[in-house]
């Protein structure tokens, strides 16, 4: 007998989940003999690649591993001083291996279905505690994408919201010492929307101005100074002027809140609560405000409402305030943030507890006031007169260098400019680093050593200034001072992973957002130190690795999109949109077009669109689709042509929104590029293409991906995304830039996001799944995700009648189900998503695109057996449903109306239900063998928008809860 040797281990039998024999059933039950057919069914032939995709061969699992582990080597890890907002943070172990590395926490989806999403809705309300105690502010949302954007979100916000006596006022004022990155963001924002910025010195801020709306400062500021605002901020309310505050959140363990001065607008970045430094990303930014802008800001807040039974439960508040449904109308295109993030955040400041965030403060506080203190003792002079973190010394350019050379000897990285050297600590840095700061400074000047009496003396006295030292109390609630020894917090951790479905128990066949397989192998180096410790703003050569993980990254994007170059800079899908239109915004007017300024959007397409078109200082058209689910060619030929001298851009999804390849498109985009116009693809639905077509095909200039979707890049429950920006070769030059590491194009448009490279660290997980999947991989993942969806609609065709279908009456990568006939019998749409939940599944996507419809989107990741079980219980419910149509079940109280159905519900002693328990919990023989209970029943929307609480419910709630129950 010959034995191979030949490894046979694919990445792809791994990640695609049916087997041939599957396949072939599948096929059958469609009415196709081979795959091929059916794609050639279902992709206009004319946009199919006319070659293979060129990308280097796949590798296998363990080869990646290797392989990637020889890069990440090329990475060198320093200790950073460098601060600027990015610090080293101890990441406790029980939350990097119960959160981080969990894929019950990271494969879950945005919380829309709150009652199987209690877990890290609670885990939202905490960091929503955290942040809105600390800054002493009245509410915070749940994240946003870093605090740059943030403070972007802040000025829009605010501009939004003047009063009438300012609305003529377009001025926003920032002080200097504001982070240079996020000056570099407001700058971006501020331009588009006619926000006059101007960037100065704080001495020459005319409050006066009937031009100003808004003040913004950082606090502690970029040099690290701590400065004393109240004034400021009442001279601000005296002329009707807001204030805005960027700050550290640590700081304010000691520091009095910028709250308690008055200001109305709070925004930072919650990173050193122990979310590493990543080379920039992901982490947390975090937006508190006053109760006044609950309906103006950014982002998703989550609330506090009751059930059907009156059980205390969370939920997404005022969702229908959310900037991006409101489209054109929007002041921010904010869609997914950073929730896993936030949940590490807030976790964090549980597990340390309000005394624990207050020692690892002043530690960082008398790390730093001992590292100017003997400094000071060597001769140098340190600026800062009150601070918290950061040291400034003033030194000669000569000496400078000297530092920089003995610095990088010992591994530490410092700040530099110009006739000063800054030095921030955070909570990794001990005794032994202020040391090791001592002699790099004594050698450069041949100075004597310290000796270590020096340092033996370890108690010093702030030089925070007394008026500024924080008196109030913060984070009492029982959460943040039960859970401090690991089994606590571990069994805390497990009974909220507990409550949320997801990717874990069954297939979340959401609509347009593609929740495929994470695999285990992408995620791996995601938590590598090469990866996650490095400062994005770290010398280049310290960064081998990551730049050569970038390069290959952007070849293979820009290949397998048809374009010629790729900026990784956006960190979410909705960021990828806006500079989209930014790059083609300065290609307009780098041509002398500034007139063109008109967006046409189809009708069919994610509110996130008219959002950023309007946040890039557009107007928005709005074309109308077909009966069929196409973009109505004749009405968009009118508008173009009409809009011909102003045209900017078209925006459009393919496939559709609708499910479908629209055969017209290519002689869409041609239309677009007649009338003058650039054509922006949406890449929310490039799982239908990768492989098989490309936007460059298809005739489109700039396109998003959403690594978060095609690229394996997980949800995490609602965010961290990556939303990189792929554009044609005269697109090229525009790319977005940054103040600190040269990226983007010749004539760059400026910084999309505060980082280089947006979220660098999860970079790894789509460098990981093309590596691994190649060529061969990804055509047959594309096919695989058309086929499986087809294969759904074969199956509950002769239950749901099908919405829209291309001309050969195939789906792409994702269906809609018309649920609006139901509403006869009072069957809503939401009652089916509830319902489905009994079964142990998540709804797919509700209402969007048409309002009452189901739109499943199953992934190639998805088995036969899986999709077998998701048709049962769809079937299942179109025959609860048959039973109301036919009287054999009450219109008022059935398995719908009444879903879901908890484990207490079913238990309890009084069961007044007109159909059995059984029934209810159990009503497929699969469900039994794997139960997933929802911890609470229907929550009331209603009331929690009526009641809005966003922050931990106090304890005294629970108990009156169990009186009443």
């Amino acid at each position: 007998m010959k034995i191979s040797i030949a490894s046979s281990d694919k990445f792809q039998e791994r990640h695609i989940a049916p087997t041939n024999e599957e396949i072939q059933n599948m096929l059958s039950e469609i009415g196709v003999d081979t795959v091929e057919t059916l794609i050639d069914q279902t992709i206009p032939k004319k946009i199919r690649l006319k070659r293979p995709l060129q990308l280097p061969d796949a590798k296998s699992e363990a080869d990646f591993l290797r392989d990637l582990k020889k890069i990440a080597g090329k990475n060198k890890i320093y200790k950073s001083f460098i601060g600027l907002g990015y610090h080293d943070t101890i990441v406790p172990g029980v939350i990097q291996r119960n959160i981080l590395e969990n894929p019950g926490w990271y494969t879950a989806y945005t919380p829309y279905q709150a009652e199987i999403a209690q877990g890290r809705l609670e885990a939202l309300i905490n960091f929503q505690t955290v942040v809105s105690e600390l800054t002493a502010m009245d509410l915070a949302n749940a994240s946003l994408l870093d605090e740059g954007t943030a403070a972007g979100e802040a000025m829009s916000m605010l501009y939004a919201s003047r009063p009438r006596s300012k609305k003529a006022a377009n001025k926003f004022f920032v002080d200097e010492k504001v982070y240079k990155q996020t000056l570099e963001v407001l700058h971006t924002r501020a331009i588009p929307v006619g926000i006059d910025l101007v960037i100065a010195p704080l001495s020459t801020l005319d409050m006066a101005d009937p031009h100003l709306f808004g003040v913004m400062v950082q606090y502690p500021n970029a040099d690290g100074e701590v400065g004393d605002y109240e004034e400021l901020i009442v001279n601000a309310k005296d002329q009707e002027v807001f204030t805005a505050f960027a700050t550290d959140l640590l700081s304010l363990a000691l520091l009095k809140p910028p709250g308690e001065m008055g200001a109305d607008v709070v925004v930072g970045t919650s990173q050193r609560f122990g979310v590493p430094m990543g080379f920039g990303g992901p982490h947390a930014a975090f937006f508190a405000t006053r109760e006044s802008f609950k309906r103006q800001i950014p982002g998703r807040i989550i609330g506090i409402s009751v059930d059907q039974d009156g059980k205390k439960a969370y939920r997404m508040a005022l969702q229908t305030r959310e900037q991006h449904i409101k489209r054109e109308k929007a002041t921010s295109n904010i869609c997914t943030a950073q929730v896993l993030l936030a949940v590490m955040a807030g976790m964090y400041a549980v597990y340390h507890g309000p005394e624990g965030l207050k020692r690892i403060a002043s530690k960082v506080h008398g790390l730093a006031v001992l590292a100017a203190r003997e400094l000071e003792k060597l001769g140098f002079k340190q600026i800062n007169k009150g601070f918290f973190d950061t040291i400034k010394i003033e030194i000669d350019e000569v000496q400078k260098e000297k530092v920089r050379a003995f610095a990088l000897s010992k591994k530490m990285n410092f700040r530099y400019e110009e006739n000063h050297i800054l030095l921030t600590f955070d909570e990794a840095k001990n005794k032994e680093d202020v040391k090791a700061i001592y002699e790099v400074f004594s050698k450069s000047t041949h100075t004597l050593k310290m000796t270590e009496p020096s340092l033996a003396d370890m108690s010093v006295e702030t030089r925070i200034p007394a008026g500024l030292l924080r008196k109030s109390d913060f984070l009492q609630h029982e959460v943040f001072r039960h859970f401090h020894s690991e089994h606590e917090m571990l069994r805390y951790l497990k009974r909220l992973e507990n409550k949320d479905l997801s990717l874990v128990h069954s297939m979340i066949s959401l609509g347009s957002c593609t929740m495929k397989l994470n695999a285990t192998t992408e995620m791996i180096p995601v938590t590598w130190p090469e990866f996650s410790q490095l400062h994005p703003y770290a010398p280049q050569d310290q960064a081998a690795g990551y730049y050569e993980m970038f390069q290959e990254l952007r070849n293979w994007l820009s290949e397998i999109t048809g374009f010629a170059d790729t900026s990784l800079q956006p960190n979410s899908g909705a960021q990828g949109e806006y500079s989209g239109l930014m790059v083609i915004r300065a290609y307009h007017h780098d041509r002398g077009d500034q007139h063109r300024n008109i967006v046409l959007i189809p009708s069919s397409a994610h509110g996130t669109n008219p959002a950023s078109a309007v946040m890039a200082g557009m107007k928005v058209v709005i074309v109308p689709c077909d009966d069929k689910g196409n973009i109505d060619f004749g009405a968009l030929k009118d508008k173009a042509e009409a809009h011909k001298d102003h045209l900017a851009a078209l925006m459009v999804t393919y496939p559709s929104t609708h499910g479908v390849f629209e055969e017209a498109i290519q002689d869409i985009c041609q239309l677009i590029h007649d009338c003058g116009g650039q054509v922006y693809m949406d890449g929310a639905n490039m799982n239908a293409q990768v492989g098989l077509t490309s936007p460059g095909m298809i005739g489109a200039d700039v396109c998003h991906l959403n690594l978060h979707k095609t690229f394996c890049i997980p949800h995490g429950g609602g965010g961290p995304g990556m939303g990189p920006i792929c554009v044609a070769e005269h697109l090229v030059p525009f790319l977005p830039g940054n103040p600190f590491v040269k990226t983007g194009g010749k004539s760059a448009i400026p910084a999309i996001s505060a980082a280089p490279f947006g979220s660098a660290s999860i970079l790894p997980i789509s460098y990981g799944y093309i590596a691994m999947m190649g060529e061969e991989g990804l055509s047959n993942a594309t096919k695989t995700a058309i086929l499986n969806t087809n294969y759904i609609k074969a199956k509950l065709e002769p239950h749901y009648p099908i919405l829209y279908t291309g001309s050969r009456g195939r789906a792409a990568h994702e269906m809609i189900l018309d649920c609006r006939g139901f509403k006869e019998v009072k069957i809503e749409v939401e009652d089916i998503a509830k319902r489905l939940m009994d079964y142990g599944f998540h709804a797919p996507t509700v209402s969007f695109p048409v309002a009452g419809t189901l739109m499943i989107e199953p992934t190639e990741s998805e088995s036969k057996t899986e999709l077998d079980r998701f048709c049962a219980a769809m079937i299942a419910i179109r025959e609860e449903i048959r039973e109301i149509e036919e009287g054999k079940a009450d219109k008022g109280s059935n398995v719908l109306k009444n879903a879901p159905h908890t484990a207490s519900k079913v238990v309890a002693d009084k069961w007044e239900f007109p159909y059995s328990r059984e029934k209810a919990a159990y009503p497929l023989p699969f469900v039994k063998e794997n139960k997933f209970w929802p911890s609470v029943s229907r929550i009331d929307a209603a009331y929690g928008d009526r009641n809005l609480v966003c922050s931990c419910i106090p304890t005294e709630a629970y108990e009156e809860e169990k009186v009443i129950m």
